[in-house]
C-alpha cells in the first residue's frame, strides 16, 4: 500500500474526518474525471475554458476542486468535453 493510502487509511479513522472526505468526495470525483477527459479529448484548459464560456483560471480551479461548480457550469463542461453529465442519488 502506498504512503497516501496508509495514511488515509489512518485519518479515515477519525469520525470527523471521516465525514467531511465524504462530503468532498464529489466535487473532487468531478475533478478527476475532468482532467481525464480534457488530457484525453488533448485540450488545453485554455481550449475548454473557451468552449464553456469562462475562464481557463475558472477550469484550473475546477480540476484543483477549489471551486465547487453550479449544476449548469457542470453541464456545459460537460457538454464542452463532448461527453454528458450524469448525476445519481445513492
Amino acid at each position: 500500500m502506498s504512503d497516501f493510502r496508509e495514511h488515509l487509511a489512518e485519518q479515515m479513522k477519525n469520525p470527523e474526518f471521516a465525514a467531511e472526505y465524504e462530503a468532498l468526495e464529489a466535487q473532487y470525483s468531478f475533478a478527476r474525471q475532468m482532467v481525464a477527459a480534457r488530457i484525453a479529448a488533448g485540450m488545453t484548459q485554455a481550449e475548454l475554458a473557451a468552449k464553456v464560456g469562462t475562464s481557463q483560471a475558472n477550469i484550473c480551479k475546477l480540476e484543483h476542486a477549489e471551486l465547487n461548480p453550479s449544476f449548469s457550469l457542470a453541464q456545459r463542461v460537460a457538454h464542452g468535453l463532448g461527453k454528458r453529465l450524469a448525476l445519481s442519488l445513492e
